[in-house]
């Protein structure tokens, strides 16, 4: 099997799997990358167990030898919104997005060049959202005295026509070169081919603060490729403890340009740069620990971390487009107001039997979203902060395993008044998720 052709045919099956497929844990990108990482908590820095080292720690691959990782994972999570308190109630509203179940494949493969050189490929989800609410929710009234002057029909959460929501995936393409300096110690980089496509609805009720309102919203999907790197290390300081680190640049993206009336500079939205740390400490024959420090950079993004509420920008009514560096899509654009977060992620793996190998863990993540960017979050409500997992490997044959997760991330909401630059009736928004992910996966080793 020549990994050229390989790496070609896994580039092309993610890509056209990636449809429908949708994130939102840690922000926006997963709890964990790899059905055995997940089954952790998402804790896998300092671990080697399976071809996910382009998406972990590109220096683990040189430890696991020739080998395939397919799999796909189910994820649902539940977004609600709702609005409580406005002027007569005419802007009072309750519900949750429609689209609820999403299928993000992954793919790995390694081949040992010699003892001490790998070169593989990692294919995987990094990371994305989806909203799909409702467009019949606010009466005519409801909307008075906005950016955008009611019509006569009834309107979206977000004062607008039509159904409200936004669907972003991101895919990144890993190979994977890594070396060991010698029996404790390896290094490996993955150059980070990213790619991107975005599509949203329904929040033409912002055209007149925009710098190009027909760029805004309900056109045609838009996409994007980038490029980025990942580096790693992982060292066997003794024969129970491992130790490691990983860092991944930002991901230049190219920009949207049919959204270039949304997001700052133009349409630029870069995958933020992020960090990892990990220890694994094997406490008995059977029984390894492994905790992960993880920091995500959202606010190196503009188009993720300017302030929903960034002055600067003069809106004309009804249609703009809307003057100042702070308009969507200015040079100091609104964003979504996403703050960095530090993410920790604890997980056990317990050697049951020959066969049978058990894992659970616990992420927990900081909450990027503050209460004064509520409103516009109605349509990326990334709160969760807190997940549970399990997990498990069953050796099939000398050559062969499944290995399945599952996660809960328990219900967050966040609450903030209403935003009064959009909508000056008064009221408070209230944001929150909660997901439930099941996960499966093949492996055979060469």
């Amino acid at each position: 099997m020549r990994i050229n052709k390989l790496t070609t045919a896994l580039a092309i099956v993610g890509l056209a799997s990636i449809s429908g497929a949708a994130f939102a844990t840690n922000g926006y990108f997963s709890h964990g990358y790899g059905i055995k990482a997940k089954g952790m908590g998402g804790a896998a820095t300092a671990m080697a167990e399976d071809t996910m080292g382009g998406a972990n720690n590109p220096a683990s691959m040189v430890w696991v030898g020739d080998r395939l990782d397919v799999g796909i994972d189910w994820f649902r999570p539940i977004r609600e919104a709702n609005r409580v308190g406005s002027t007569g109630g005419a802007n009072n509203y309750s519900q949750k997005s429609d689209t609820n179940n999403f299928f993000v494949p992954e793919f790995g493969y390694n081949k040992m060049l010699s003892k001490t050189m790998s070169l593989g490929v990692t294919v995987y989800g990094n990371g994305g959202m989806n909203t799909d609410y409702n467009g019949n929710v606010l009466t005519p009234a409801g909307c008075t005295g906005g950016m955008n002057p009611s019509t006569a029909v009834t309107q979206n959460g977000l004062c607008g026509s039509g159904q409200l929501g936004v669907n972003l995936e991101q895919l990144i393409i890993a190979p994977t070169w890594a070396y060991k300096v010698n029996e404790q110690h390896s290094i490996g980089v993955s150059p980070l081919i990213g790619y991107q496509r975005f599509h949203i609805n329904g929040i033409d009720s912002f055209k007149p603060i925009s710098s190009a309102p027909n760029n805004l919203t309900n056109v045609p999907t838009d996409d994007a490729w980038g490029l980025g790197v990942r580096i790693g290390w992982q060292g066997h300081i003794s024969d129970t403890v491992t130790l490691g680190a990983a860092y991944s640049s930002k991901v230049y993206m190219s920009k949207f340009d049919s959204y270039k009336g949304l997001f700052a500079n133009q349409g630029d939205f870069d995958i933020p740069e992020n960090f990892n740390l990990g220890v694994a400490w094997k406490a008995t024959p059977g029984l390894t620990l492994a905790l992960d420090y993880q920091r995500i950079n959202y606010g190196g993004v503009d188009a993720i971390s300017n302030s929903s509420q960034q002055p600067g920008c003069t809106g004309v009514n009804p249609a703009g487009p809307g003057t100042g560096s702070a308009c969507l899509g200015g040079s100091n654009g609104i964003g979504f107001g996403w703050k960095s977060i530090d993410v920790w992620k604890l997980g056990a793996e317990f050697k049951a039997s020959h066969a049978l190998t058990l894992r659970a863990g616990y992420n927990h993540g900081g909450n990027p979203i503050g209460s004064r960017d509520v409103t516009f979050n109605i349509l990326a409500p990334g709160v969760v902060t807190d997940h549970v997992t399990l997990g498990m490997t069953y050796a099939l044959s000398p050559s062969s395993e499944m290995s399945m997760s599952y996660m809960h991330a328990f219900e967050k909401s966040v609450s903030g008044a209403t935003n009064p630059t959009y909508f000056p009736v008064g009221g408070t928004d209230t944001i929150k998720m909660y997901q439930d992910s099941l996960g499966v996966a093949y492996s055979v080793k060469f």
